[in-house]
């Protein structure tokens, strides 16, 4: 019976063949406000602490673009991670509690995006996964950032909308229907009042962050409204006729309609005689409407007639007060400016509030401060102790067991503090008292400005009290003395308004009455100037309200950092807590990475017969094809295992690292055949169980000539195996340089920049220790300009991010050419490695530091001074050049020199 509801909506997620969810078009503003409110306020706000709160909304960073959506939690996961629901576009994500933050209160708005249902369809109970997976896709393909036009019609307890959906004049659920995803089924379809109808279109209306006032007051439901006001009752209660009226009018017509359509003659008399009925309520009503009408216009005009003897009371009292016994008029300007102040002093509505909201602030900093957990100092001390004891078994040679049987006392006592650091923080307000501070920070600063550094002390808020009282003092002084004045005044008005009343019994005396009225009112005057004066503050009010501040914002940052260390020490705490659970009274052993470590000597054993095998084999006379190709797959069978196993000898050895920094630093020297330091000192890359012997390789002469390199091929990738010698002495200076390039790639890995290293090998047949990098064949800058022009923008990006990331950890290139960076793929650019045994200085020195005819030295290489990041970034500058140049921007002169200036060049294209 009700009127049908329309609105533009454009599909945001699909969940089913039937069911979406959608944002309506009218609310696209929203959607920008809300993005750049949360992308400002999420970055700095706190991440949830404790229990989440289900019916609460909370910032959360989307995982596949790193921006900020609000969500609400569904369900925790664990101690870490919680399933949360994007509200403003229906999807869901399981996010770690870090990246769930509080949002404010004006971002706490109902959401954008509704969850919709297509009308007189369900999906079919037999349907299996695959159908389902179907009809999901066929769906999101109809709706899916689509504007489409949905008719309300009803909606379920749960807040789905029942909808009709139609895109460009096509049914969405017919079509849904037809491909057979979802089946038709026969309901009765009771929808809500209209109320509820038009609740959730305005809703959907446009909405002001900063004032979600007005959305409290348009929700038709009691139990989300908000405590109304004598204005808010009545400005509601006028809308609720009006949507009961339209309804009821809407209502009649249909019903009536309906009624000469209908074939049921015995439900036609019903409904007569209820639409007869609910007009006779409405005639009551009006009725009622049209008497209060009535009565608010009377009271209306009495009011007027009242107004209007008062401005002829005021004109004879000022004809009165105007002229004094001789006839001589007072000062109208007097009068005026008298008039004017006490319209000040009106509107300003001045009272006793000298600095209340800093004698506020105060109190909350003072009485309502965070103490120092009890625990914390103990767990500090312990935490200590704990580091210490670790450190030791890291340096200690003998011993070690006596400095075993120590730490892990301290450990039994350092996790005894954690749980009792949990237990003491877990009662502690945290998240409230850092709101309070926050907000009552920004509200100082606000008032009071940028608040400077200041050193801790008490009397400041004594000396600030003590001038509020004084100052609240004279106010009260000021005030009354000007009450009086006031009153005086009133009292003369009133006399002269007696003497001008014919009806009074007894008459006064004009000139008893007016008396010396000049008096009077300077008399007001200057009570009424002191009183507008009392809150303007001279240099020294200025100096105690400054220090006060200062003081208190001194104190709010005092416990906000407070409340940073305890938090990050309860962190650290339930993070410990968790791992010692499962190490407090257990020791980690080597015999997993011992075991992988037989199994490879083993297979490397049958790898070298295996090898032994196939080189007698090939200068046997009894050689055969079938044979050899026999003996060659159980080669790379082996190979291909060894291979396999040296991975988990690696993850092994992660494990076993993890343990040594973290909980077991005796490891090593409990296990020393086990090699953990060695691996630990590679950054992770050295293997001793990969040699070179065993792996099918083919010298690349081509390539250098300087030291030995070879190319294989592991696991469909071609690699790379770069000779380095090195002896004693320059071992641990090699393996210490390659660890400290690898951490640097391990940082972004993919998106550093940088050539990435695999392994770090040595060959038993001789004095050299191999590099496998990957090898990218004619991938060079070099080989590939010549072949055709290189994008630069996108080639070249990655390479300054290749140097960002190694001059961030301190290391320097210095041999940055054409031949050492590569363009994978003819996109992303790559910085190559650089020889590992010689200095920075010894490498800018050997290499060839040209592109084409430019040098890429600069001038202080070339002055004799060390290489630098200065140094490579020239180089990256003139190799921009050098590809312009062979772009045809510009050309490169015979001397060498580009016919532009090359500082405003390279600084164009380094924006570009």
């Amino acid at each position: 019976g009700d009127e049908e509801l329309f609105e533009d909506v454009v599909g945001c997620h699909v969940e089913d063949a039937v069911t979406f969810w959608a944002q309506s078009v009218s609310r696209c503003n929203d959607l920008l406000k809300l993005s750049c409110a949360l992308a400002d306020v999420c970055p700095r706000a706190n991440a949830i602490f404790g229990k989440p709160d289900f019916n609460k909304i909370y910032g959360g960073c989307f995982s596949e673009d790193g921006c900020w959506y609000r969500c609400t939690v569904q369900q925790v996961i664990n101690d870490e991670k919680c399933q949360v629901l994007y509200i403003d576009y229906g999807n869901s994500e399981v996010l770690n509690r870090s990246e769930i933050v509080e949002i404010p209160t004006d971002l706490q708005c109902p959401s954008v995006a509704k969850k919709y249902k297509l009308w007189g369809l369900q999906i079919p109970t037999d349907q299996n996964l695959n159908m389902f997976d179907q009809g999901k896709k066929f769906l999101g393909s109809l709706v899916f950032e689509k504007e489409i036009k949905i008719r309300y019609k009803a909606k379920q307890e749960d807040g789905t909308i029942i909808v009709q959906a139609e895109y460009e004049k096509t049914d969405i659920g017919e079509e849904v229907a037809k491909t057979g995803f979802a089946e038709k089924f026969k309901s009765s379809v009771s929808t809500k009042n209209g109320e509820e109808k038009k609740a959730d279109i305005i809703q959907n209306q446009p909405w002001n962050f900063k004032v979600p006032v007005p959305l409290w007051i348009n929700r038709n439901d009691r139990s989300l409204s908000r405590p109304r006001g004598r204005f808010e009752q009545v400005v509601a209660n006028s809308r609720n006729e009006n949507f009961t009226g339209n309804r009821m009018f809407l209502s009649k017509e249909k019903m009536l309609s309906s009624g000469s359509a209908s074939d049921n003659g015995l439900e036609k008399p019903r409904k007569d005689q209820v639409l007869v009925e609910e007009n006779e309520k409405l005639k009551a009503e009006k009725e009622v409407l049209r008497r209060e009408n009535e009565s608010l216009v009377q009271m209306q005009k009495e009011l007027e007639l009242q107004v209007e003897q008062l401005k002829c009371e005021l004109q004879v009292n000022a004809c009165a007060g105007g002229r004094d016994e001789g006839g001589k008029t007072f000062d109208d300007a007097c009068v005026v400016n008298l008039c004017r102040r006490v319209e000040v002093l009106l509107h300003t509505n001045k009272n006793a509030r000298f600095g209340e909201d800093l004698s506020q602030a105060i109190e909350v900093v003072t009485e309502g401060c965070l103490a120092v957990p009890c625990s914390l100092e103990k767990l500090q001390k312990t935490w200590v102790e704990y580091d210490l004891a670790q450190e030791m078994i890291q340096k200690c040679k003998n011993a070690v067991d006596e400095m075993i049987m120590k730490r892990n006392e301290v450990q039994a006592n350092l996790y005894s503090a954690v749980e009792e650091l949990i237990l003491e923080v877990d009662q502690l307000p945290l998240s409230e008292r850092s709101k309070t501070l926050q907000a009552l920070s920004v509200s100082l600063e606000v008032a009071y400005g940028q608040a400077h550094e200041a050193e801790g002390a008490e009397q400041v808020f004594e000396q600030f009290f003590k001038w509020q009282r004084a100052k609240t003092e004279e106010f009260v002084r000021v005030r009354n003395d000007t009450d009086a004045a006031l009153q005086t005044l009133t009292d003369w008005f009133s006399g002269i308004v007696k003497c001008f009343d014919l009806m009074a019994e007894e008459s006064l005396n004009i000139e008893e009455v007016v008396g010396n009225v000049d008096e009077v009112l300077k008399k007001v005057e200057l009570d009424i100037c002191k009183e507008l004066e009392t809150d303007l503050h001279d240099e020294a009010d200025e100096k105690i309200i400054t220090s006060a501040y200062n003081e208190v914002i001194r104190k709010i940052r005092q416990e906000q950092h407070l409340i940073t260390v305890i938090q990050n020490k309860y962190s650290d705490s339930v993070e410990f807590k968790k791992q010692a659970v499962e190490w407090l009274n257990k020791k980690p052993n080597t015999d997993n990475l011992i075991s992988i470590k037989k199994t490879l000597k083993n297979l490397k054993a049958q790898l070298r017969w295996k090898l032994v095998e196939k080189s007698n084999f090939e200068e046997s006379d009894d050689y055969s094809e079938l044979e050899m190709t026999r003996i060659k797959d159980k080669i790379a069978e082996l190979r291909n295992s060894v291979l396999q196993e040296i991975y988990k000898e690696q993850e092994e050895y992660e494990k076993l690292t993890y343990l040594v920094q973290k909980w077991f630093p005796e490891l090593p020297l409990l296990y020393p055949e086990a090699g953990i330091l060695k691996y630990m000192n590679s950054g992770g890359l050295l293997t001793l169980s990969l040699e070179r012997d065993l792996l099918d390789v083919e010298p690349m002469k081509e390539l250098s000539t300087k030291r030995p390199l070879v190319c294989t091929e592991i696991q469909d990738q071609k690699v790379l195996l770069k000779g380095y010698s090195v002896d004693t002495n320059s071992e641990t200076k090699v393996i210490e340089r390659v660890a400290k390039y690898h951490r640097a790639w391990g940082q972004q890995k993919e998106n550093s920049g940088l050539l990435q290293l695999m392994f770090l090998l040595f060959c038993k047949s001789d004095p050299l220790v191999y590099l496998m990098v990957p090898y990218y064949p004619g991938a060079s800058l070099e080989a590939l300009q010549s072949d055709a022009p290189l994008t630069l923008k996108v080639m070249m990006k990655g390479v300054a991010q290749g140097l960002s990331t190694l001059h961030g950890a301190g290391i320097v290139h210095g041999s940055l050419h054409g031949n050492n960076v590569f363009a994978v793929n003819r996109q992303q650019g790559i910085v190559g490695d650089f020889d590992f045994t010689k200095t920075e200085e010894r490498r800018a020195a050997a290499g060839a530091l040209v592109a084409g005819a430019l040098s890429l030295v600069s001038p202080e290489l070339r002055r004799g001074q060390p290489p630098s990041a200065a140094s490579d970034m020239y180089a990256f500058g003139g190799l921009l050049l050098w590809l312009c140049a062979q772009n045809k921007e510009f050309v490169i002169k015979e001397d060498g020199t580009p016919e532009v200036d090359v500082v405003d060049t390279v600084c164009k294209l380094a924006a570009r």
